[in-house]
């Protein structure tokens, strides 16, 4: 095969199409805007589920790997009342379907994974250009271009790849998480520990709350969540650490200390990160050359499955490619009918457990869930 193989950003899909491309003997590039592999953290924990991102590490061969990573006791959930009090505790025995890691450490075994070079740090794309035949001719902003036989986008949500596939923008959900962290926290917050416990802790009411993670490292990793209009967060300057912590702590007025200090005594500035969504049926006609995987074709509401499923369209991408190299359109086709069915029907779901978890009846729609399967993470 002498076509040559573009995936735009080094995330987990990505890096998942371009490991399951080499181990068929298939070459391709991963361009990534960031200048170095720990420019900047990967976000928090995932718990990788069996049928989509445990499946496409088995794909990539790194099944092992990823054993090995596993944060052990992280599955454990508990929900706490905004007063503090314990209303479920789930204990994690090892022997769960849904084992948690962190990002950071799985998209480094992919890293690892493949050979030297295949991935060009600082290489921001600036624009994709259509040429004949299913080409693409691509200029990033250190002033460098390439041409490609096969464009991926990984993009992520605001992809400069779709605009080539779709003129479909993402809007903002009406929800927005806002990302703390604790650290040291056996010795410098060990209420907050004790609270959080050893996994997962969601306190929640109608419309807010807290999501927390106990990490390895001594860390807690949480996320405020607030369903509020996006020019309710402008108004806030959370350049302003000490401000901002202030502002979004008096929504929370009353609630028990051992939450508000998930905020409130955070060791860094408060990210924002307001959610965005594109429709639920997102899809396009077939475009020569180019196709695309994870949140730059489905991003939408955290249900839990995001990065499974991108790790789940970047191995099966890799493998209808190495079933049909002489013919990439066929590959792409198959692709995007099964990628299409399934990122629909992962949206639907999500947001029916956002409403579940965060809507009139919360924490109530949790505790429900908690009878059967694991809640979803904020990934």
């Amino acid at each position: 095969m002498t076509n040559s193989i573009s995936i735009i950003g080094a995330g987990l899909g990505g890096l998942a199409l371009a490991r399951v491309l080499h181990l068929h003997g298939i070459a391709s590039t991963v361009y990534e805007l960031d200048s170095a592999p720990e420019v900047r953290t990967q976000g928090g924990q995932l718990d990788l589920h069996e049928h989509n991102g445990q499946l496409a590490l088995a794909k990539a061969g790194l099944t092992a790997e990823f054993r090995a990573i596993i944060h052990e006791g992280g599955a454990a959930q508990r929900v706490i009342g905004h007063d503090g009090t314990v209303l479920a505790d789930v204990a994690d025995d090892g022997e769960g379907p849904r084992p948690e890691t962190l990002r950071g450490d799985l998209r480094r075994i992919l890293l690892d994974s493949l050979p030297a070079g295949s991935v060009q740090w600082g290489r921001r794309l600036l624009a994709a250009t259509p040429l004949a035949d299913g080409r693409h001719e691509l200029a990033f902003a250190d002033g460098s271009s390439a041409v490609t036989d096969l464009l991926v986008g990984a993009d992520g949500v605001w992809s400069k790849v779709r605009p080539l596939l779709s003129d479909a923008t993402p809007t903002y959900s009406g929800m927005a998480y806002i990302d703390t962290l604790l650290t040291d926290v056996d010795e410098r917050h060990s209420e907050v520990a004790a609270a959080v416990g050893d996994g997962a802790m969601y306190a929640l009411v109608p419309g807010q709350g807290f999501l927390a993670h106990r990490e390895a490292g001594d860390v807690i990793h949480s996320y405020v969540v607030l369903h509020r209009p996006i020019d309710w967060f402008e108004d806030i300057d959370f350049a302003d650490a000490a401000g901002a912590k202030a502002r979004v702590a008096a929504e929370f007025d009353g609630w028990a200390p051992t939450l508000t200090a998930l905020l409130t005594e955070a060791d860094a500035a408060p990210v924002l990160r307001a959610i965005y969504e594109l429709p639920d049926r997102h899809r396009w006609e077939r475009v020569p050359g180019v196709t695309l995987v994870g949140d730059a074709a489905h991003v939408t509401v955290p249900g839990g499955e995001g990065a499974n499923t991108a790790l789940l369209d970047g191995a099966e991408l890799g493998e209808a490619i190495a079933t049909h190299p002489d013919d990439l359109e066929t590959a792409l086709a198959e692709y995007e009918a099964v990628m299409f069915e399934r990122s629909e029907a992962e949206a639907v779901a999500a947001h029916e457990s956002v409403e579940l978890i965060f809507g009139a009846d919360a924490p109530h729609g949790l505790l429900a869930l908690f009878g059967g399967d694991a809640a979803p993470t904020a990934g």
